[in-house]
C-alpha cells in the first residue's frame, strides 16, 4: 500500500468530516480555505488512502428508544485457551462478521479482548454469548458488564494542529 502524506488542509478537512461528514463540498471548501474541485479532489485522495474509512450516520439511541426499546450495551472481557497468533486470528474474524458486536479489541494485559456489544433484550444477549462465546472451545472466560447509562461517546481521533 502506498504511503499518503497530508498537509494542513487535510487535516482541517479531517476534522471537519469528522464533525459532520454531511457538509457539502462547497461549505467543506469554504472552511478549509479551498475551491470545491479541490476540496473534493483531496476528499477523494483521503478515501482512497484510507485515511476515511466510512461515511455513517450515528443514531440517538435515547431518541430510538421509546419506538425500538433501550436493547442491552454490554462491555465483554474475553480470555482465550490459547492465545496464538492463529487463535487469536480465529476468533476476530468470528466476532467482527457478527452484527451485534460494535466494536472489537485486542488488548493487553488482562484479557485478550475487550468488545462492545449490542443486543435486543437478554435473550438476544444469551443466544449471542451461545453462538459467539460458548460453542467456541478455545474461549476460556467471558466478563460481561452490561451498560446502565452512556454518558459519553465520540469517534473523533484527536488530530495535530499543523
Amino acid at each position: 500500500m502506498e504511503q499518503i502524506t497530508i498537509d494542513a488542509t487535510d487535516l482541517l478537512l479531517l476534522d471537519a468530516l469528522q464533525k459532520d461528514a454531511s457538509l457539502s463540498n462547497q461549505a467543506l471548501a469554504a472552511l478549509a480555505h479551498t475551491s470545491p474541485p479541490t476540496c473534493l479532489r483531496r476528499v477523494k485522495r483521503l478515501v482512497d488512502g484510507g485515511l476515511i474509512e466510512k461515511q455513517i450516520a450515528i443514531l440517538s439511541t435515547d431518541k430510538l428508544a421509546p419506538l425500538l426499546g433501550h436493547g442491552l450495551q454490554a462491555i465483554v472481557e474475553i480470555t482465550l485457551e490459547r492465545q496464538g497468533e492463529e487463535a487469536q486470528t480465529a476468533f476476530e474474524l468470528r466476532v467482527a462478521a457478527d452484527e451485534a458486536v460494535q466494536q472489537c479489541y485486542r488488548v493487553s494485559p488482562g484479557p485478550d479482548f475487550v468488545l462492545i456489544v449490542h443486543a435486543r433484550d437478554m435473550p438476544d444477549y444469551l443466544a449471542l454469548a451461545q453462538r459467539l462465546f460458548t460453542s467456541d472451545a478455545n474461549v476460556r472466560n467471558v466478563k460481561a458488564f452490561f451498560s446502565v447509562k452512556r454518558s459519553k461517546f465520540g469517534t473523533r481521533v484527536p488530530l495535530p494542529a499543523k
